[in-house]
Parts: C-alpha cells; sequence; structure tokens
C-alpha cells in the first residue's frame, strides 16, 4: 500500500472553488478500483491550507488515477487557485 499526503495553500479568495473541484475529484477517485481512501483534510488554524491523504493498493494503481480525467480535470482547475505550488509526500506502511 502506498499513502500520499498532499500539502496544498490556496488563495483565500479562491477556497470555495478550490473545495468545490476538489470534492469533486474526490468523489470520483473514491470510484477507481486500486484507490483504497481519499480523505480531504481542512486545516483548523488555517482555512485556506488543505491536505489531501490517498492511499492506494500499489504503484499500478496511482499511476492509473493519475492518468484519469478526473484527476487531469482537478490540475487544470486547481493549480491556479494555489497559493504556491503543492507539496507531495509518499509514504509506505511500516506495521499493521
Amino acid at each position: 500500500m502506498i499513502t500520499l499526503i498532499v500539502s496544498i495553500h490556496v488563495v483565500p479568495e479562491s477556497v470555495a472553488a478550490w473545495r468545490a473541484a476538489t470534492l469533486e475529484n474526490a468523489r470520483a477517485s473514491r470510484q477507481e478500483p486500486g484507490m483504497l481512501a481519499f480523505d480531504l483534510l481542512s486545516d483548523r488554524d488555517a482555512p485556506a491550507h488543505f491536505a489531501l491523504v490517498e492511499k492506494y493498493r500499489d504503484e499500478a494503481a496511482l499511476a492509473a488515477h493519475k492518468a484519469t480525467p478526473h484527476y487531469k480535470r482537478w490540475v487544470e482547475v486547481t493549480e491556479p487557485l494555489q497559493a504556491e505550488p503543492r507539496t507531495r509526500a509518499f509514504y509506505t506502511m511500516v506495521e499493521g
């Protein structure tokens, strides 16, 4: 299993549009066969900061996700709404 944690800072005036596009992407992503989880988290202390926690069965599932039309649309719509480039960190399960 691969866990991807994405940190995203959104332009404050664009939060509503970014959230709408991201929720649409999350719903579609959860339907992918290799997607085990897709969570959208909001920072309690910084309303324009978000995290995505995505869990994939394997590398093939991660690659398949990036090839979907909904992911490509999400990137196209949300990147201009971000205050800075998103950061990503990949993790693998240590125990469990």
